[in-house]
C-alpha cells in the first residue's frame, strides 16, 4: 500500500498483533511449521502473520485462541484494530494478492480501474464518497491508490486485461481537464508491455458483466482468486467453483468488447472531441 501514514500505521498494528501472536505461539512451544500444520494456515502463512504482512482475520484468531490457550486474546487484539484503517480487511487481503499476482484481469462498469487512475480522478472519486471522508484520510487513500500503480511497472510485470464499460471512459469524472488527463493516461498504459485494455460498447444489447465489476488474480503459486465489491462491502473469493464463473465471464466480456486497437482508436477521437 506504500508510504502512507495510513499504511504506516496499519502495518504497525498488524505487526503488533503478529508478534502477540509470535509470543504466544513460542510459550505454547511450537514452531511456526508445526501451528501451521495443526492450525491448517500452513508455516508460510503464520509467518506473514508474524511479520505483519498478512492481517490475522478473525475466524483464524479464534481458532488460534483455542489451539494456544490464550483465553481470547488474539480475537480481542484483531477486533481492536485502529479506526483509523480505512481499508477493510478482506480488501488488504486483496491488495497483498495483487502486489504480487503474475495475472490480473477485470471488468469495471462504473470509474476507471483503481489501477489505472491518475491521481487526480483518483482524488476526484473519492472526495464523490457518501458519507464523505475527511480531508486527511483522501489523501491518504489517493496516495496508496497511486502507489498501487508501481505493480504494472515491475520488472517482469504481471499479464493485465481490463475490459470497462464505455461509460466508464465517457464520463467526466472530476472536470474536463481530469478526464482529458486520465484519457491519456490510459493510452499511455496501453503500451505497457503484457497490458491489454478493451472498451465495452455502449450500444450492446447484452453483455455478460450485468451483475456488476470483479477482479480475476492469479498468484505465483497459480491459485485462482476472484475479488468483488458492492456498496457495503467487499469479499475476496477462493472457491473453484466461484472463480470459475467469473473466469467465463471475464472471457466473454473480452470477446463482446472492442479490441485493443479499436479501444485506442475510441480514446483518441474522445480526446479529439474535447
Amino acid at each position: 500500500m506504500g508510504t502512507t501514514r495510513r499504511a504506516r500505521k496499519n502495518a504497525s498494528a498488524m505487526k503488533m498483533v503478529g508478534a502477540l501472536l509470535a509470543l504466544h505461539r513460542e510459550v505454547a512451544g511450537y514452531t511456526q511449521s508445526a501451528l501451521g500444520q495443526r492450525s491448517v494456515l500452513g508455516e508460510e502463512m503464520i509467518a506473514s502473520i508474524e511479520q505483519g504482512r498478512r492481517p490475522l482475520k478473525p475466524d483464524v484468531a479464534e481458532q488460534l485462541d483455542e489451539l494456544l490457550d490464550t483465553k481470547g486474546t488474539l480475537s480481542v487484539a484483531v477486533s481492536r484494530m485502529p479506526e483509523v484503517d480505512l481499508v477493510p480487511m478482506w480488501a488488504e487481503e486483496f491488495l497483498d494478492r495483487e502486489r504480487e499476482a503474475i495475472a490480473i484481469s477485470s471488468y469495471e462498469n462504473q470509474v476507471v480501474p483503481g489501477l489505472l487512475q491518475t491521481e487526480a480522478y483518483a482524488e476526484a472519486v473519492f472526495r464523490s464518497r457518501v458519507p464523505v471522508y475527511a480531508d486527511d484520510g483522501v489523501v491518504q487513500l489517493v496516495e496508496a491508490r497511486i502507489d498501487r500503480r508501481a505493480i504494472l511497472h515491475r520488472r517482469e510485470p504481471p499479464i493485465t486485461c481490463f475490459v470497462v464499460w464505455e461509460p466508464v471512459v465517457r464520463a467526466p469524472i472530476g472536470g474536463r481537464d481530469v478526464w482529458t488527463e486520465q484519457l491519456r493516461h490510459l493510452l499511455a498504459c496501453s503500451e505497457l508491455p503484457g497490458f491489454m485494455l478493451q472498451v465495452l460498447p455502449l450500444e450492446r444489447t447484452t453483455h455478460a458483466g450485468l451483475n456488476g465489476p470483479f477482479v480475476l488474480l492469479e498468484t505465483p503459486e497459480h491459485q485462482r482468486l476472484a475479488y468483488v465489491e458492492t456498496q457495503r462491502g467487499s469479499q475476496l473469493i477462493a472457491d473453484p467453483d466461484e472463480v470459475g464463473i467469473l473466469t467465463q465471464k471475464c472471457a466473454m466480456l473480452r470477446s463482446q468488447a472492442l479490441t485493443p486497437e479499436d479501444t485506442r482508436e475510441l480514446l483518441d477521437r474522445l480526446l479529439g472531441e474535447r
